[in-house]
């Protein structure tokens, strides 16, 4: 199943997508967006090209678990694109993602003019590569309990 993995944001909107066995992800680009239903509109587009089933989309939350302020919107993000493509939507935990890409790119010494395009693809890649890598260890742990 190919899964889209999002990083909602008001502007931009990072995609990356799975490969079909759901071992790796993919960035798939960046939207740059106008609102919540622009958003839903543009994403819904690119999903379909990207022939995506499922899609995970990045719930912000604070250190502490709870959800941030962000989280209400995303949400609602998350309801209308199920609606517009048929298709199911999973909250997952996306503690850490952006700072994780930064730190990626800092290593990298990637240019810091050229971040901005980049660092929502980044962080949506690095959120479903972590929500594939929780399935592959969750259906590990299920086979060794059994």
């Amino acid at each position: 199943m190919r899964i889209v993995g999002i990083d909602y944001g008001d502007a931009r909107v990072g995609l990356a997508v799975s490969d079909e066995g759901e071992l790796l992800a993919t960035a798939a680009g960046t939207v740059q967006v106008t609102g919540v239903n622009d958003a839903v509109r543009k994403c819904a587009e690119q999903i379909a090209s990207l022939h995506g089933e499922l899609i995970v989309c990045g719930l912000p939350r604070n250190m502490d678990g709870s959800e941030s302020f962000r989280a209400e919107k995303t949400r609602v993000f998350g309801e209308k694109l199920a609606t517009a493509t048929g298709l199911p939507v999973q909250f997952f935990d996306e503690r850490l993602t952006t700072v994780e890409a930064y730190t990626y790119l800092n290593i990298t010494d990637y240019n810091g003019r050229k971040r901005r395009s980049v660092i929502d693809t980044l962080s949506a890649q690095i959120l479903l590569q972590a929500f594939l890598d929780s399935q592959r260890m969750s259906q590990k742990n299920t086979k060794n309990e059994n």
